[in-house]
Formats: structure tokens, C-alpha cells, sequence
């Protein structure tokens, strides 16, 4: 069976023939580039003349008592971003988990066996990749203004692109998404990368405020035109003159008001509550929403015409849990910023603590993500964060067990078959989510759908639509 050649380059460090040979055919037939050294020197000499995605390495070799780790603490100084795994025999375990300590990916034991290796590379090889693709993102927008935002899945890079698109426009913009996954930071991004940036990005919580006073706060008021208006009143338009206006939560807009809204923005013009006086409406408006429009339309919350004046430009942000691909790069951000920001020494996340993030549906996206980060950070005792530091892990029925039958005399491929067929079920064709459960990548989950010619239903489709469009539909 051919396979296509890889990109990725691996480094195999040991001096024991048998294992390098065994490696390099091992990875070869998966078609990775793979060298080999047999000593300190030479791996050394190697990693200072190339560029290595992974090196797997052994913490004994035989001319230094501690090679291994002297050999990660090169790669780490040349090449940060190259993940390594460490190899090690029966009683040296102590000392790998020195090496994971010191930023090895992982360790694996011998005599190990070929699937390990498999699914220990797919690992590192898809976090470096992860990472990668989130600093170059992070890179490629930092002059756009759009470095708080982390994501490389495809629904964010949607986001992205219409961002780029509508920012210069005066369109309106109408941003729908549950509460947490960061409405406002792309609010930010199309009002930063804008024209109008120069100007006041004037925001206000339409749900925060009792609807009696939202009139006054949006256009102002003169003097007596109520009880308790001793003095005039600038309004929000009015202070977003030349810039931007957010309507956070507009759903929540009272519907007496919506009409008034809707003239100013097709008149461009505004009267201060008590005043026979107008003036001209110069702002750009974004609005965010939690409510399904739709449904806001149905039970009366939302006026439809409003609904068509302000979704020019529709952008639908998914929740955490339908982007998947981004948690662990979101993850790493938030720890990075955190433990740098309260000075801690610790080092990352261990493994079962990386698990429990990926197990748990985060009800409350990237805000609770990040709540949860921020307390682990504070409150870690040891050098990386473990499963007992994260808040939601004691939480009842957070990954209902499912019963799993298997029948006699069944082959361990029949098995995994059947596993992989059902959980497929489960997730009702979500690969992504699937390769989650398993605790598998999706390139090795997809080779297995092709080895055991697994029929996949197709994923249901979205009630709302999918990251960004112009749509009002």
C-alpha cells in the first residue's frame, strides 16, 4: 500500500539499532521523513542543521549518563516549538517524568508497542500543528486588531474573513451567538479594523438597564423632560458620533422602543426625549444577541422590519463545543496569560487534566473556559495543573456512561470496528467529536472509517447558519 509523503520531519535518538531501524521503518511506512542518531553528539549535530517537527528521544545514551535530557534542553533552546517525546527502559521512569517536566510532549516506556507510537505521534505531530496554525493566525491579524481572538477551525476562520470583508463598510452588523463565546471581542475587531476607528465605540447592555431608562440613555434628554432630569443629557448616539454603537443583547430592547430605533437608523436623524430639536445620527451599529431572531420574531420580542435593518451582515458564532479543534489552543492561551499575569511556576497541563478540559461540554464557552483556567492557575499545588485543580470535574453525569456489549468470539479488529462504529452513531457522524470521545486524531480515525469501510451518516445541519453571511434568512 503506497502512502502519500508527509512534511513532517522526526528525529529518532537511541543506540540500540533495533530501535532506531524499527522506528524509522515504522514511521516511514506512515510516510513521515525520518532520521536517525545514535548518540548526543550526533542528534545534537543534526538539530542544530535542521528543522524537526518531533524528535523521539532516549533518556540513556552512551555518551552522557544524561543525554536525553541534555538533548531536550537543545531542542528547546533552538527550537521551541519542536515537540519530543522520550523514550526510556524499566526504572528510568522517574526521570521521564523529569523530561515531561522540562517540556517533553510525553514519555512511553520499552518494549513499546507499534500502535503506541502511532497514536503518541499523531498527538504531538496534531499539537504542533495546533499551535502553529494559531500563532501564524495570531500573526497574520495583529495589525487587524484581531489577537484576542483565538481559533483556527474553519467556522473561525469564516469569521475572520468576513470581518475583513464588512469592517471598512458602514453596514450594519448583527452578531448571534450564546452567552460566553466572545460577541464582543469580534464587535471590537470590526469596529478597530474600521474606518470610524479614530472615534468612540460607545457599548450598552440593552438587558442590563430597566426599560424606562433605555430611551434616555440611547438619545439623551433636556432638561425637566421627566421627573428627575435636572440638567440635560448627552445620549449614547450622540456620543458615538463618527464611531461605532453596540446594542449588546438587543432581543432585550423593549419592543415600544424598537420603532424609534428603526427610524433613526433610516433617517439618520434623532430627538432627545423631551426635545422639539433633531440631530444628525452619525454611527455605525453592531448588535449582539444571544436569542435565535427568529424566535425573538415569533414571540414578539423583536420586530422583523427592526430584524432586517440591523442584519445586514449576519455573523453566527459557534459555541465551544461545535469547534472542538480550537479547545486546546484556547486552553494553552488562557494558561499562558494567566500564569504569567499572577507570576506561577508552573509548567502546563498534565495529561489527565488535558483530558477532563476535552471531556467536559462547556455550558458556558470560552467565558467559562476560561474562569475555569484562571481559578486552576491560582490554585494548582503542584508543578502542572491536574484533574483536581479544574472546578467542573466532580460534577455528576458530566459524560453519561453508555453500556457497551460485546459479542463472543469476536477479533480484537472486530471490536474496534464496532467501537468506532458506534460511538460514530453516537455523535451522529461528527468525526471531530468522535475522534474526541476515542481520545484519537482525526486523521487516525479517519484511516480507521477507510480500513473498516465504515458507512457514516451525515452530521444534521445547523439551526442557524453557519459562521458568517449577509443572509436574513
Amino acid at each position: 500500500m503506497l502512502h502519500l509523503k508527509r512534511e513532517e520531519k522526526i528525529l529518532v535518538v537511541d543506540d540500540e539499532p533495533s530501535i532506531t531501524d524499527g522506528l524509522r521503518l515504522l514511521l516511514g511506512a506512515e510516510g513521515y521523513q525520518v532520521q536517525a542518531a545514535s548518540n548526543l553528539g550526533e542528534a545534537k549535530a543534526f538539530i542544530r542543521q535542521n528543522a524537526y517537527d518531533l524528535v523521539l528521544t532516549d533518556l540513556q545514551l552512551p555518551d552522557d549518563p544524561q543525554g536525553g535530557l541534555s538533548l531536550l534542553r537543545t531542542i528547546k533552546e533552538l527550537s521551541a516549538g519542536t515537540e519530543v517525546i522520550v523514550i526510556t527502559g524499566h526504572g528510568s521512569v522517574s526521570e521521564a517524568v523529569e523530561a515531561t517536566k522540562a517540556g517533553a510532549f510525553y514519555f512511553v516506556e520499552k518494549p513499546f508497542e507499534p500502535e503506541q507510537i502511532h497514536l503518541l505521534v499523531e498527538k504531538a505531530l496534531e499539537r504542533r500543528r495546533l499551535l502553529s496554525e494559531s500563532q501564524n493566525l495570531r500573526k497574520h491579524f495583529q495589525r487587524r486588531e484581531f489577537s484576542n481572538i483565538i481559533g483556527t477551525s474553519k467556522a473561525m476562520q469564516m469569521i475572520y474573513e468576513t470581518i475583513e470583508s464588512v469592517a471598512k463598510s458602514d453596514a450594519n452588523v448583527l452578531i448571534i451567538g450564546e452567552s460566553g463565546t466572545g460577541k464582543e471581542l469580534i464587535a471590537n475587531a470590526i469596529h478597530f479594523n474600521s474606518l470610524r476607528s479614530g472615534h468612540e465605540f460607545v457599548k450598552i447592555n440593552c438587558s442590563a438597564l430597566p426599560k424606562e431608562l433605555i430611551e434616555a440613555e440611547l438619545f439623551g434628554y433636556v432638561k425637566g423632560a421627566f421627573t428627575g432630569a435636572i440638567t440635560n443629557r448627552t445620549g449614547l448616539i450622540s456620543q458615538a458620533k463618527g464611531g461605532s454603537l453596540l446594542l449588546d443583547e438587543i432581543g432585550e430592547m423593549p419592543i415600544e422602543l424598537q420603532p424609534k430605533l428603526l427610524r433613526v437608523l433610516e433617517e439618520r436623524r434623532f430627538r432627545p426625549v423631551g426635545s422639539a430639536e433633531t440631530f444628525e445620527a452619525d454611527f455605525r451599529l453592531i448588535c449582539a444577541t444571544n436569542r435565535e431572531p427568529r424566535e425573538a420574531i415569533k414571540e414578539g420580542h423583536m420586530r422583523e422590519d427592526l430584524f432586517y435593518r440591523v442584519s445586514t451582515i449576519t455573523i453566527n458564532v459557534p459555541p465551544l463545543r461545535e469547534r472542538s479543534e480550537d479547545l486546546q489552543l484556547l486552553t494553552d492561551f488562557f494558561f499562558t496569560k494567566f500564569n504569567e499575569k499572577y507570576n506561577r511556576p508552573l509548567l502546563g497541563f498534565s495529561q489527565a487534566a488535558y483530558q477532563r478540559v476535552f471531556s467536559h461540554r462547556w455550558p458556558g464557552n470560552v467565558r467559562e473556559l476560561q474562569n475555569a483556567i484562571e481559578r486552576a492557575v491560582l490554585l494548582a499545588k503542584g508543578t502542572r495543573i491536574e484533574p483536581e485543580d479544574l472546578p467542573f470535574g466532580d460534577q455528576v453525569n458530566e459524560t453519561s456512561p453508555v453500556s457497551f456489549y460485546v459479542p463472543p468470539n469476536m477479533t480484537l479488529e472486530e471490536i474496534e470496528r464496532l467501537v468506532i462504529a458506534q460511538t460514530l452513531d453516537r455523535t451522529q457522524g461528527n468525526k471531530q467529536a468522535a475522534a474526541q470521545v476515542l481520545g484519537i486524531y482525526r486523521p487516525r480515525l479517519y484511516s480507521k472509517i477507510r480500513k473498516y469501510k465504515i458507512e457514516v451518516q451525515k452530521e444534521p445541519r445547523r439551526r442557524t447558519k453557519k459562521a458568517a453571511s449577509g443572509s436574513t434568512e
